[in-house]
């Protein structure tokens, strides 16, 4: 751990740090009010996980997960991540549980989307998902944001029906990042299969936020994107 720190250390960069702080709305009432970075960016940080997640322990994991730097948290999810796809499926079910309970602390969107589909997502694939529909009503911000992006690993297998009933629950959610996430993982099932996006779109495109709607039309021909568009107005 001590060489760790060290590495972190060494990696830290006040400019970036001053950049990051203002992209991730750390100012007072902004989503992500308080968070500390150093200033280390996302490819040293999957290093950093790539050259110590087999020697760090889980109790270090959570020790690191605990911190109020962004990074380390970050760095400790990506640990967990290595951890989790070199294990068998009794420990894939540890830390699938280790995640959850540390929901607290994967409190910012990178967090969420860099770590959620590929630990909840991928342990939930062929198992019952009552959770996501606990955490996709919780008042809670990044637990629903967690609800929706854990389905990215549903999606790229070709299951859709829990992305779109997860997004129908999201609809009237107040949060842009709610609308961005919702309507990024529309545009992912559209990837797919147009059909199914399209048959949701028809359904509820006039009632969805603005921001969900144009995540979700993003890659549609210029004139159709328009015309969902303009049926808003």
């Amino acid at each position: 751990m001590e060489s760790l720190e060290l590495d972190i250390k060494k990696l830290a960069n006040k400019q970036q740090s001053l950049i990051l702080q203002r992209f991730f709305k750390t100012g007072k009432g902004e989503y992500g009010h308080g968070d500390i970075f150093l200033g280390i960016k996302v490819p040293e940080t999957r290093k950093l996980a790539d050259r110590y997640w087999q020697e760090l322990t889980i109790d270090e994991v959570q020790e690191l997960l605990n911190s109020k730097i962004h990074e380390k948290r970050l760095l400790a999810l990506l640990i967990l991540i290595n951890k989790y796809n070199s294990s068998d499926e009794t420990t894939k079910e540890k830390f699938f549980n280790f995640y959850l309970s540390n929901k607290a602390n994967i409190n910012n969107w990178d967090l969420i989307d860099l770590s959620a589909p590929h630990i909840v997502g991928d342990f939930l694939l062929n198992k019952d998902r009552k959770i996501l529909y606990q955490l996709a009503k919780s008042k809670d911000l990044w637990e629903r944001r967690i609800s929706i992006l854990s389905t990215y690993k549903f999606i790229k297998n070709n299951q859709f029906d829990d992305t779109l009933k997860i997004s129908e629950t999201l609809l009237k959610d107040k949060h842009d990042l709610i609308h961005k996430a919702a309507g990024w993982m529309l545009r992912e099932v559209g990837k797919k299969s147009i059909e199914a996006e399209e048959e949701f779109l028809k359904k509820h495109h006039k009632k969805m936020p603005r921001t969900m709607l144009r995540y979700a039309i993003e890659k549609f021909p210029e004139e159709k994107r328009k015309a969902y568009l303009l049926s808003q107005d």
